[in-house]
């Protein structure tokens, strides 16, 4: 950029890349890496009794509410976890197990219904791809027995039942059983924001409510 006199005007983009350049000579070059970075992987197989008491630790910590159910009683569980919150209605992808829908409510199946039905339906069940001990995440990927990604974000409540091999101790072993390209929903506790003053709010961007039942096998 030239000024009226004649005088070479230096833009603010100019003066930064010129301090970066003086901050940078006389380092040694990038040497790129030999290959991919491995990722680092868990010791722990996955299922194992710490790595399930650990995940729900980590889910209590976040404020989701823990159950454990035998696999023959998650109906059971299901039943007593909605008629404490009071919803009579239920709303489940359609391939969640048959054994798993409890007879207490009215149980809807989606069908793609649309955005505001699956608003004004209760709660939502559903199973789980994976989830993450370390970091207390329970991941769905749209698998046939937990519906597509609106399910689990319109209804207040959210049921999530996981089984015992499906929890792993790391973030990189959870990605190892994930298909790229699926869309992916990662859950650490209810739905929840906060403000500049740090004023939580629940429910915002998902449910507000979220209980997991860990089954025993």
């Amino acid at each position: 950029m030239v000024g009226r006199a004649g005088e070479r005007i230096v833009s603010a983009r100019e003066e930064v890349l010129a301090r970066l350049r003086a901050a940078l000579a006389g380092a040694p070059p990038v040497v790129p890496a030999p290959g991919p970075v491995p990722r680092r992987q868990g010791d722990r197989p996955p299922g194992r009794p710490e790595l399930v008491e650990l995940l729900r630790q980590r889910l209590v910590d976040y404020r989701a509410e823990v159950h454990r159910a035998a696999g023959a009683d998650v109906a059971g569980t299901v039943a007593a976890i909605l008629a404490a919150a009071g919803a009579r209605t239920l709303v489940v992808p359609a391939g969640l197990p048959a054994d798993w829908r409890p007879g207490t409510v009215e149980v809807v199946v989606d069908e793609d219904l649309p955005a505001a039905r699956l608003a004004g339906l209760d709660a939502v069940l559903t199973a789980a791809a994976v989830a993450v001990a370390e970091t207390g995440t329970i991941v769905l990927d749209a698998g046939a027995d937990q519906g597509r990604r609106a399910l689990s974000l319109l209804p207040d409540l959210h049921v999530c039942v996981v089984r015992p091999a499906q929890v792993v101790g790391i973030v990189p072993e959870a990605l190892d059983r994930l298909t790229p390209g699926r869309p992916l929903t990662w859950i650490s506790g209810p739905s929840a924001t906060s403000d500049i003053e740090l004023s939580r709010v629940e429910g915002v961007h998902g449910p507000r409510r979220l209980h997991v039942v860990l089954t025993d096998g």
